[in-house]
């Protein structure tokens, strides 16, 4: 079993977009008008993976405060400082947490605020 895709709230659609395709190379594979109010159906794909986001309305306007989605990336601290280099807020430097020896794990804050890990294999 796989997921196809992963949903992630967002408020601005085309920011949320923005971000995903400078920061990791995500291409849109679906981007229709779904409904009256000009919300639309977005998918983008990372590149070399089977996993796809699906950009959901988020309800309440706020920042997600519990991580959403974990990448996992070979090099965490490339990664990182790939993305401080670009101003995207670094939450936690990377790190090997006690409840995953071997692991090295970071967080972010996306373009719509939510946490986000970035966590090797």
């Amino acid at each position: 079993m796989h997921i196809q895709f992963a949903e992630l709230p967002v408020s601005d659609q085309d920011r949320a977009k923005a971000f995903y395709a400078e920061h990791f190379g995500c291409r849109a594979v679906a981007d229709q008008p779904m409904g009256k109010d000009g919300w639309r159906w977005v998918e983008l794909k990372f590149a070399g993976a089977e996993t796809t986001l699906h950009f959901v309305r988020r309800k309440d306007g706020g920042a997600q405060d519990d991580p959403v989605l974990v990448l996992v990336e070979p090099d965490v601290g490339a990664t990182i400082d790939a993305l401080r280099s670009r101003g995207v807020e670094i939450l936690t430097e990377p790190m090997n947490p006690p409840w995953q020896p071997g692991r090295t794990v970071a967080e972010f804050r996306d373009s719509e605020g939510n946490r986000m890990v970035v966590a090797s294999p």
